[in-house]
């Protein structure tokens, strides 16, 4: 599950949420591999003729667009999520792909969490509000996911409410 939720003393909690990354540096160099040899074989027809070096610029084009486009899909998916929760305030810090940190704080007491089945821009959207701001929790998470994090959430939020 793409998240981490620890327990560092009785009632303080931190959560860690990121997107899943499907495909590992490992799986990256496997695909562009064999993306390059199935990209090469009709150019093996061709060996010693004028039409390879025709050819050859649209297979180097292609192999060099799906480079581009993993390295980018994983530069877009360099999300995270934080959110230190205790008794005194909840803290959410989600880090963007190009640097910026966006922050919420609220009081545990006053944190609504909701979990909209349908309506949501997504299957069951996740939110947390505070005061008069609602933020989206795990937006890149799956809805199983979403449901699992609703749950955990809920809970730690009851145990933080609980008085001493």
């Amino acid at each position: 599950m793409p998240y981490a939720l620890t327990n560092s003393a009785r009632s303080q909690w931190q959560l860690r949420l990121w997107p899943h990354n499907a495909l590992q540096a490992r799986g990256f160099a496997i695909v562009i591999a064999a993306s390059a040899t199935v990209l090469a074989l009709p150019l093996i027809a061709v060996l010693g003729k004028m039409v390879l070096w025709g050819l050859l610029p649209f297979v180097l084009l292609a192999l060099g667009g799906l480079w581009i486009a993993i390295q980018r899909n994983w530069r877009d998916r360099a999300i995270v999520e934080e959110m230190d929760l205790s008794r005194d305030a909840v803290h959410l810090r989600r880090m963007e792909p190009r640097g910026e940190v966006l922050e919420w704080q609220a009081h545990p007491g006053w944190v609504r969490l909701h979990l909209a089945p349908d309506g949501g821009p997504v299957e069951h959207y996740l939110t947390l509000t505070g005061g008069s701001r609602a933020v989206e929790l795990g937006a890149f998470l799956t809805p199983e996911e979403r449901i699992a994090l609703h749950d955990d959430l809920a809970r730690i939020l009851l145990r933080l409410r609980e008085p001493g």
